[in-house]
């Protein structure tokens, strides 16, 4: 389910600290229902189930063109990316989380790790079109249990990322997120999560 921008920006995450410049461009509610220590197994699914684009012909296919697109147009090619064309948000770090963990691995697929609370975790990821950031929130439900937050903050870079955003929403919004959300609550399903009872 899409949750308005408020989900995310209501809450004190230490992301506000260091991507205020970022603009939230969606905030998704997980249907990973659990109990208030769950979070480490919704980033092991994260980080070992790939929940990069879901499971979906439709939403492979798109991400192969994305691709395609990319390696053609220049988009992806080195120097587009972190540490080049943009700085990683791990130089804004302020020092407790620097020293922190990083998350699992240093990076999971397309994203780098920047850092690992007890109800965050945020990733980035960066080409020639965009900078953006993926942040993975534990919650109350508001029922007594817990549950996932997915928020994606985006800086596009110039009038190539903005119109690059624009075309691209309506796949995400319409294929790639629910798919994703499908396949992520499959796997979390299967896995028998924990909730608290009263």
């Amino acid at each position: 389910m899409r949750l308005p921008t408020t989900a995310h920006t209501s809450r004190p995450w230490r992301i506000h600290e260091i991507a205020g410049d970022f603009r939230v461009d969606d905030v998704w509610a997980l249907p990973t229902p659990g109990g208030p220590d769950d979070f480490d197994r919704l980033i092991r699914q994260f980080t070992d189930g790939g929940e990069r684009y879901g499971s979906s012909l439709a939403a492979r296919a798109l991400f192969a063109v994305r691709w395609k697109l990319g390696a053609l147009l220049g988009w992806d090619r080195p120097g587009t990316g972190l540490d080049t064309r943009v700085p990683s948000l791990l130089d804004r770090l302020p020092a407790d989380l620097r020293e922190g963990p990083r998350g699992p691995g240093a990076h999971t697929g397309t994203f780098r790790s920047v850092y690992l609370t007890q109800d965050e975790w945020v990733c980035e990821i960066a080409n020639r079109t965009v900078h953006a950031v993926r942040h993975i929130a534990w919650v109350p439900d508001g029922k007594g249990g817990h549950r996932g937050q997915m928020a994606v903050l985006v800086k596009p870079n110039g009038p190539l990322g903005t119109a690059y955003m624009a075309a691209i929403k309506p796949f995400r919004y319409f294929v790639v997120y629910p798919a994703m959300l499908r396949e992520t609550g499959r796997k979390w399903r299967a896995g028998v999560p924990r909730v608290p009872t009263a």
